[in-house]
């Protein structure tokens, strides 16, 4: 990519236009992409099923209902309306149960690169050189289970962004950027559950919390000018509707917001003084009118079909919808993938659209795909459809 653009508006356009109307709410926004294929085709829901490797993104805690280990990595070309080949991101997870520690350990790293750009100055359009920009960060995580039904987990995150290698024009400090941030978040999967006038879900429903991206603002040239990395509150439910011997099917839910508040405004500036993070996962509930504030936040949900034995060959076939209030973003898309599991082995892909919406069939995330290649070894039950048995 030879071509001089902000890396930022980039990701920001796959984010919302929300983002880009308040000037950026948050710095490393790519720390929300929905990162992996198989959450990513439930219409970007899976804090209330999250069980597999990817759970360190959507729910930690899920973590705690798995043994074995896992290892997966995820590929994808960001924004493929924009023809741009070096626009692309690269997401790896691991987990492992350890009998010593009564948990399991986890681990990710996600790569966004941003291509190379060609250096200007402001009173020249004459090329002055090249440079390469890349956001990046390494998760570690651990969950426990408190009782048969409930889980616990937590992640530390090392964040590194390089926008620039070099200030631009006599500013100081660089486009480079380094932080840190933590999740929690919990999970409840009942072993006894019955619905009134519904039916006995009993080890068919889940919920989970999750509260990431907690952390100090991130400062690329100083302090005065840093701004909150995207804490964001995800709430999900995940029911299996149906299962026999050979089929199952999963519906999942998911209600997230941005924790970010940016009620108190600088008059003489005309900029917003974002709190911090340990103010704003309170008063970010109620910096704007209570209508607005349930606008903001996000809806996602997802249908997961699978078909086969656990212990022997199965695929999934998979359909969700993301919703965006159209005054704080207007994402609207479904998504579809499918996956396999042989053995150890197993693949995802997920493919958005947006073109049976009017209007939108030019849209950036638009014909977007995923791909994941995992395997899954040591597991009581190999290849599991959801919800699975755990460790007791």
């Amino acid at each position: 990519m030879k071509k001089i653009i902000s890396m930022a508006i980039l990701v920001l356009l796959g984010l919302g236009v929300r983002n880009i109307q308040a000037q950026g709410e948050t710095a490393v926004p790519f720390l929300l992409l929905a990162p992996d294929s198989r959450f990513g085709s439930l219409g970007e829901s899976g804090a209330g099923l999250a069980d597999n490797s990817a759970a360190i993104f959507w729910n930690p805690a899920g973590l705690a209902f798995l043994d074995g280990s896992e290892v997966s990595i995820t590929h994808s070309n960001w924004l493929p309306q924009f023809g741009l080949s070096d626009l692309f991101y690269e997401y790896l997870t691991y987990r492992d149960y350890l009998k010593s520690l009564s948990g399991t350990i986890s681990a990710s790293i996600t790569y966004m690169n941003f291509g190379e750009f060609v250096r200007t100055l402001s009173n020249s359009p004459q090329p002055v050189g090249t440079f390469k920009s890349f956001d990046a960060a390494l998760t570690l995580g651990y969950a426990t289970k408190l009782s048969k039904s409930f889980g616990m987990g937590f992640n530390f995150r090392l964040i590194h962004s390089r926008l620039s290698d070099k200030p631009t024009e006599n500013e100081l400090g660089r486009g480079i950027a380094t932080s840190i941030s933590f999740d929690i978040a919990a999970m409840w999967r009942p072993q006894e559950f019955s619905l009134p006038f519904i039916g006995d879900f009993s080890d068919r429903f889940s919920m989970g919390v999750n509260l990431s991206n907690l952390g100090p603002k991130i400062a690329y040239i100083d302090q005065a000018q840093a701004d909150p990395i995207p804490t964001n509150f995800r709430l999900g439910f995940a029911f299996r509707l149906f299962q026999d011997e050979y089929n199952s099917l999963t519906y999942t839910l998911d209600f997230s917001k941005l924790l970010v508040d940016k009620s108190h405004r600088n008059d003489t500036t005309g900029t917003y003084q974002k709190k911090p993070f340990y103010e704003a996962i309170f008063t970010a509930w109620a910096d704007q009118p209570f209508r607005e504030e349930l606008r903001d936040i996000i809806t996602s949900m997802g249908f997961e079909y699978w078909y086969g034995k656990p212990s022997d060959f199965m695929f999934a076939l998979r359909t969700g919808f993301f919703y965006e209030d159209p005054a704080f973003g207007n994402r609207k898309f479904i998504t579809l993938g499918a996956g396999i599991r042989y053995d150890m082995y197993g693949f995802d892909f997920s493919y958005i659209t947006t073109s049976v919406f009017k209007g939108r069939e030019n849209h950036p995330l638009s014909n977007t795909l995923r791909f994941t290649i995992l395997m899954n070894w040591g597991s009581k039950v190999k290849n599991t459809k959801g919800f699975p048995t755990g460790i007791d």
